[in-house]
């Protein structure tokens, strides 16, 4: 899949692209199967939220044959590649989840701060594209994000090791205010199988849900190759050590794993 010329243009302008119906029904409910089975045991790549329920799964690409065809599959990979302008390697892959009733908050940050003190990673050229497993609703704790906010380049922020399970660099609220002022909030919002892809430096977060809808988005984060982290602080099935350049695979293949019917996940 490759962009058009407007789309790059929107990408750099905005610092984020939103692409609806990207992947099949068939497509998506093997994915939300296999999601299901993942998030449900108890494996050391999935972290839950204080409440216990399911947060985020890493690396099921590693272990899982869904997920590994997703994370090679040329809709997600080659508009990644087109926007660096060379091969990229999977630095994370993430199942997050927001249970019904029980999803918590994700506080406002940039990603790359994280990447960058955590990982080592020199510059901002990753990102993370994400596929939308559930529908996500204005109401289910859709992702928000302030556009523009990528061109102010790394913010300052706190690591915050308090407010939910998972330890995060997160922004203060007057720099929030400032950048919202300028450029707003958007939450992008659509069925399941639609595409958001955003820039690393791009200021987000979501409020928790607490509707009985639940809400899970996988998130594939490409690094340029040449970007490869240089100090690495987490474990290996969080921040991966294997810059292999992905090589994506035919576009059917996916479908043609969920037309088999087959849950793989161990």
């Amino acid at each position: 899949m490759h962009l058009a010329q407007a789309q790059l243009e929107a990408f750099d302008k905005d610092g984020y692209l939103f692409l609806p119906e990207c992947f099949s029904a068939e497509e998506v409910a093997c994915l939300r199967a296999e999601a299901a089975v993942i998030l449900n045991t108890q494996r050391k790549e999935v972290w839950r939220e204080k409440s216990g329920a399911p947060r985020t799964a890493f690396a099921a690409h590693t272990y899982n044959e869904a997920f590994r065809l997703l994370a090679a599959d040329p809709r997600l990979i080659e508009p990644v590649q087109e926007l660096f302008g060379e091969p990229v390697y999977m630095h994370q892959f993430k199942i997050n989840a927001k249970a019904a009733f029980d999803g918590e908050v994700w506080q406002w940050h940039q990603d790359y701060g994280t990447w960058a003190r955590d990982d080592g990673m020199p510059e901002p050229r990753a990102m993370n594209i994400s596929v939308f497993l559930d529908e996500v609703l204005a109401i289910n704790g859709p992702l928000m994000l302030i556009p523009k906010s990528h061109r102010h380049g790394t913010l300052a922020a706190g690591h915050d090791i308090e407010t939910t399970s998972y330890p995060l660099w997160t922004l203060d609220h007057a720099t929030v205010a400032r950048l919202a002022e300028e450029g707003g909030i958007v939450a992008p919002t659509g069925r399941p199988g639609a595409v958001l892809m955003f820039h690393g430096n791009l200021v987000h977060g979501s409020a928790g849900n607490i509707t009985p809808y639940p809400r899970t988005i996988v998130y594939l984060t490409l690094c340029a190759v040449s970007n490869f982290i240089r100090k690495p602080t987490r474990p290996e099935w969080i921040a991966h050590r294997d810059f292999s350049p992905i090589e994506p695979i035919a576009a059917d293949a996916l479908m043609g794993y969920a037309r088999g019917g087959r849950v793989a996940a161990e």
